[in-house]
């Protein structure tokens, strides 16, 4: 299984890296780093965008459900058909986040991977035949940043895009709106999940960080566009996107 693994998944992201670093990169690991994180985000487009278009439909009929379990709190069954009839008509699958966590992980575990065993004489056994194994590797991000080591710059970047991604994504209450349990869930996640990527990527060499810094950067752009969508620039409810 783990050979499978490394087969389908792990062997062509470290393949995309290098010849990414021998042709377009300009032989700088950092910007390689930087072009394979946005070609994979490219290439996982139309699923981050119904996870997200479906996160922010959730947001903006949660008053209604929290009509329907108010209104239904003595009949389950009756609450549950109700809320199953709204998310019907709005076109919302309410597992669709955690279907996207499952077809993510194994994504992101092979980037790890290939970030985490390094360029090197070991790995380069792993290239195909018209793939070129670099003589040297220039571990830098434009010479500046040395991506074997943890860079606290890239961390504490990481963290706050992280949160500013997180608050993007998370419910807005209106005023005089009591506030439901699952916007005080969402609102402790804003902190919570910046919080893990902080002591994750502490720990870690900055080329991890540079990927998952420049993926947040990716999401925050994909969840502009879904919430003007679907809220409006102005911030009022807009009409639902059409289906990607």
């Amino acid at each position: 299984m783990s050979s499978l693994f490394h087969t389908i998944l792990t062997e062509p992201l470290l393949n995309a890296l290098v010849f990414l670093y021998n042709t377009v990169a300009f032989q700088d690991l950092g910007l390689a780093i930087i072009l394979l994180t946005v070609l994979v985000r490219f290439i996982l487009y139309p699923l981050f965008y119904k996870g997200l278009k479906n996160q922010a439909m959730m947001q903006k009929i949660q008053p209604h459900l929290e009509e329907i379990k108010e209104k239904h709190k003595d009949d389950k069954e009756k609450q549950a058909l109700e809320m199953m009839a709204l998310w019907k008509e709005h076109k919302i699958n309410p597992f669709s986040g955690f279907l996207l966590l499952i077809v993510q992980l194994p994504v992101l575990w092979a980037i790890y991977r290939v970030f985490f065993d390094g360029l090197n004489a070991e790995t380069f056994k792993s290239l195909y035949p018209f793939i070129s194994a670099p003589e040297q590797v220039n571990q830098t991000l434009f010479g500046f940043v040395d991506l074997t080591q943890t860079s606290i710059a890239i961390v504490v970047l990481a963290t706050v895009l992280t949160y500013v991604q997180a608050r993007m994504a998370a419910p807005k209450k209106k005023e005089g709106e009591k506030e439901s349990k699952a916007a005080v869930m969402s609102k402790r996640m804003t902190f919570i999940v910046p919080g893990i990527i902080f002591i994750f990527l502490i720990n870690f060499a900055s080329a991890i960080g540079l990927y998952i810094l420049t993926t947040t950067v990716f999401s925050i752009f994909q969840q502009k566009i879904i919430n003007n969508r679907i809220h409006g620039k102005d911030g009022k409810d807009g009409q639902e996107p059409a289906a990607a």
